[in-house]
């Protein structure tokens, strides 16, 4: 009995002439070329599957591509924004130096040197209580930090550190009510105490008499005093001298130069009279020259 189908050719006889056929078309085509059109047609038709298959590789170098770029940009950006920072810093002193030269050029035997201890600091906090001034840095004992150290930026004087931890550091600012710094004033060289009012646009100078020739316009300048902070740094300007029949002292109220509400990047100075060493412990010590860096 015949089955409905008839069997083929057994599987090695097909193997065979399959292998007979891929190569008599192997030879038709490196010989002459039979097939070189149909080759474009298929070239033709499979092209657009090719880019379909190609195009994510393509867009995930195009991406990888893009954030590296960005990446770069966005640290050289940073890196030349603290560069400007600290040339903005050598400048506030300008002023101060020609009055100074004009004075001591007789006594001088070499240029004024710029080799204050210095490093960038950014803000990450600020206090919001409403009655206290004070903002958190990103810098702290671990790179030298201490307390009472004097901060500014591009400006002029911002404050002071009052207190310190590993990483993190708390800046009193000049506006803050009980905070105090000696300034002069940079026409005359009167001399007074610069104190806090409480708000962020306005210090205050107490107990200058009436007669006392201080003016609106007049630039005070830090008077290194103390030896908290070093001399003729820009702290502010008068804006106001006001007297009050029968008040033995002036009203008079002082712009800082320092815009302390958008402040962002900071300024820590080394003083003469601080060292550091290399556990980043603070210590005494006049004749050291060691740069702190960031």
């Amino acid at each position: 009995m015949k089955t409905i189908f008839g069997r083929g050719p057994s599987l090695p006889i097909r193997l065979a002439l399959a292998v007979v056929v891929s190569l008599l078309l192997i030879i038709a085509d490196s010989r002459y070329q039979s097939f070189n059109e149909a080759k474009v047609y298929l070239n033709t038709l499979v092209s657009p599957l090719q880019y379909i298959a190609n195009s994510p590789r393509i867009l995930l170098d195009s991406a990888s591509s893009q954030l590296m770029s960005n990446q770069a940009l966005l640290a050289q950006s940073e890196r030349l924004e603290q560069e400007l920072f600290l040339l903005r810093d050598d400048l506030l002193q300008l002023d101060h130096l020609e009055q100074e030269n004009s004075r001591l050029r007789s006594l001088l035997g070499s240029p004024v040197r710029f080799d204050a201890r210095r490093m960038v600091a950014e803000i990450m906090a600020v206090d919001s209580d409403t009655f206290s001034h004070q903002v958190v840095i990103d810098k702290g004992s671990l790179k030298g930090v201490f307390e009472g150290q004097p901060v500014l930026n591009e400006q002029g004087v911002v404050g002071q550190v009052m207190s310190v931890g590993k990483t993190t550091a708390r800046v009193l600012l000049i506006t803050d009510s009980s905070h105090g710094i000696p300034v002069r004033v940079a026409r005359n060289d009167i001399r007074a105490i610069a104190s806090g009012s409480g708000q962020l646009d306005r210090l205050s100078l107490h107990n200058i008499t009436r007669n006392t020739d201080i003016q609106e316009g007049d630039t005070l300048l830090s008077s290194g005093l103390a030896g908290r902070f070093p001399e003729g740094y820009p702290v502010g300007r008068v804006s106001r001298v006001g007297y009050e029949e029968g008040q033995p002292f002036a009203d008079i109220q002082v712009d800082p130069f320092a815009a302390l509400d958008r402040v962002r990047y900071l300024l820590l100075l080394w003083p003469e009279s601080k060292i550091i060493d290399v556990d980043g412990a603070v210590a005494l010590g006049a004749d050291t020259r060691e740069r702190v860096s960031q």
